[in-house]
């Protein structure tokens, strides 16, 4: 099994930055690939971005050249680094976590964005 803990959310402005970690614990060396997910209030659970154990990465559309995804292997931890924030950004970001076919999600940490 995996376990995942987000942390760095919070209150911003927008135009605005936050970095969101997401630290993974147990299996960690058999993670295939770890998304960052957001839902909104309302609104379907969307897919942020994505990397794989390669370092290969996808972005929807709304955040591309905004949000970069990225993970440090040595510490177990994947980042998502959020910059020129939008109040349409506000949700819970959930970490998401492929292990053998297995999915694993962390609890979340709410961002929320100010105009």
């Amino acid at each position: 099994q995996v376990q995942l803990v987000e942390s760095g959310g919070g209150l911003v402005q927008a135009g605005g930055s936050l970095r969101l970690s997401c630290a993974t614990s147990g299996r960690t060396a058999s993670i295939n690939h770890i998304s960052w997910y957001r839902q909104a209030p309302g609104k379907q659970r969307e897919l942020v971005a994505d990397i794989t154990s390669s370092g290969s990465t996808t972005y929807a559309d709304s955040v591309k050249g905004r949000f970069t995804i990225s993970r440090e292997n040595a510490k177990n931890t994947a980042y998502l680094q959020m910059n020129s924030l939008k109040p349409e950004d506000t949700a819970v970001y959930n970490c998401y976590a492929v292990v053998s076919g297995a999915g694993y999600w962390g609890k979340g940490t709410q961002v929320t964005v100010s105009s």
